[in-house]
């Protein structure tokens, strides 16, 4: 297999070295192999859920079946996987551009193992039948009650951190991070406030109920998109594209107002889910006027994060870890078009509950969130285990060819089911009737669900190229020296921090 190296970091001089800070990196170690574990299980379930879909023999009784399995999978690619993505990549940016250790080792072991034990408890509960039945927060009230104690001290962790730093500006990859990390806060303790129906029992009501419990799940449900899958690995784009392709971000400017605009106009984007729906007219006409609004920030940031490499464009040709970047920039662009798009009332009176929106979802979580992810551990890989490359730039080719591929086929097999789906549904004959029923529909559904299954299959086949690859570098006999200096950081330049 062919070696890559990655550039050595830069000489400084013996007093800069001594200045040094002593960052924490075992921590991301933890996390980055976690998210990678978690990421397979998650992929893996999703498969097992789209045969299930297609064949359903393929559902098990009482702990296998579609309903117990598809918030498992959900779950663990969002919070597992992603989940743990974000703790490594922040914890990683933060240290580095702010050129001070974590606040406190105690605290980051304990957002470790404490989202663990969380990802177990919320897991063995789906399975097991003990969930609140909310989309993305389906856990019930004691492992929301733990992950809130976890998220405290993330914060913490966090915000201390960026109170002893060494720079005096603080980045914007961390502005991304700091919202993700507050907003999402402020979403959980809203949206699962409840109540045990007894004394010891494992299950709840919820505080909320009728059409305000819907206004409000669903301006959690669009804000955890918004904030943990677009701000969070936002973060993740401001800091490791610039370092990928050693260039400074495009406009630093542009980079902030990217962050008013996301950051102010998300929020009130979440009623789109709920058009033609008990909720008044004036709040469904809101949330797809604020929804139609976010294309433009959105665009922005993926304008920004392209133009990063300008100067530098002959780097995508030899540079597979860049590759990923810009195309889950591409998805992230795409992803948010469909959105805004989705939410006019006219096309979503075509798309609702239908196969389309899976195919929407899809693209954004496959294209844009694990893309990015996938580009930032193999940068984080050699960096952490202190190896000159990854074992194979080959495989990571591999890893992204299968992975697109896949991608693109699931996507598209829902995006054409989904429509012709929505056609089924509303066609009429000359007598008033409908004219297909409900059976119909779903016979016609059968052979796209095949392809999507195929689609799950080579993505789950590239993660485990992904994985191979992981355990030859760290494997590896080869290592490089640390880090001998960390130069200052400019606020419109690349964080020069390897």
């Amino acid at each position: 297999m062919s070696q890559t190296a990655i550039a050595p970091p830069p000489k400084v001089a013996p007093a800069a070295a001594a200045s040094r800070p002593v960052y924490d990196e075992t921590i991301l170690k933890y996390f980055t192999i976690a998210a990678m574990f978690w990421g397979i299980a998650g992929f893996a379930v999703g498969l097992l859920i789209a045969l299930q879909m297609a064949f359903p023999d393929f559902n098990i009784p009482p702990y296998l079946t579609f309903g117990r399995l598809r918030p498992l999978h959900t779950s663990a690619v969002i919070f597992a996987f992603g989940g743990n993505v974000l703790f490594a990549t922040s914890y990683h940016v933060v240290q580095r551009t702010c050129r001070a250790r974590l606040f406190s080792d105690g605290l980051s072991w304990f957002t470790f193992w404490g989202y663990q034990a969380f990802i177990l408890m919320a897991g063995l509960g789906y399975v097991f039948g003990v969930t609140q039945g909310k989309e993305y927060a389906e856990p019930e009230w004691y492992a929301d009650l733990w992950l809130t104690i976890v998220w405290v001290a993330y914060l913490i962790n966090y915000l201390g951190t960026l109170w002893k730093r060494q720079e005096k500006h603080i980045y914007v990859a961390n502005w991304f991070y700091l919202a993700f990390i507050v907003t999402v806060a402020i979403l959980h303790l809203v949206n699962n406030v409840s109540v045990p129906i007894e004394i010891g029992s494992v299950h709840s009501y919820s505080a909320w109920a009728g059409v305000q419990s819907a206004l409000i799940q669903w301006w959690y449900g669009h804000n955890a998109v918004g904030f943990f899958l677009t701000a969070g690995f936002l973060g993740i784009m401001y800091y490791y594209i610039p370092k990928q392709a050693n260039r400074p971000v495009y406009s630093y400017r542009l980079s902030i107002i990217h962050f008013w605009a996301l950051i102010f106009i998300y929020i009130w984007a979440g009623p789109h889910h709920l058009l033609y729906t008990a909720l008044p007219d004036w709040a469904q006409t809101l949330g797809m006027t604020f929804s139609i609004i976010l294309w433009m920030p959105s665009w922005g940031g993926m304008i920004n994060g392209m133009m990063t490499l300008s100067g530098a464009w002959h780097k995508l040709r030899d540079d597979p870890i860049l590759q990923f970047m810009i195309i889950a920039l591409s998805f992230y662009g795409m992803s948010t078009f469909e959105g805004p798009l989705l939410s006019i009332k006219a096309v979503n009176s075509l798309s609702h509950y239908t196969d389309w929106t899976i195919g929407h979802v899809h693209a954004g979580a496959l294209g844009w969130v694990a893309f990015i992810s996938f580009g930032a551990i193999y940068y984080l890989v050699p960096h952490l285990w202190k190896k000159p490359g990854m074992y194979s730039t080959k495989l990571i080719s591999l890893h992204l060819w299968v992975a697109t591929v896949g991608i693109v086929v699931y996507i598209t097999s829902m995006w054409v089911a989904g429509i012709m789906q929505g056609l089924m549904w509303r066609a009429y004959n000359e007598m008033g009737f409908l004219t297909y029923s409900f059976v119909e529909t779903v016979a016609a559904m059968h052979p796209y669900y095949i392809i999507r299954a195929i689609g799950g299959l080579l993505f789950l086949l590239g993660a485990l190229i992904m994985v191979f690859n992981i355990w030859k570098t760290i494997a590896s006999p080869d290592s490089v020296a640390s880090e001998t200096g960390t130069p200052s950081l400019t606020p419109a330049a690349l964080p020069e921090h390897v």
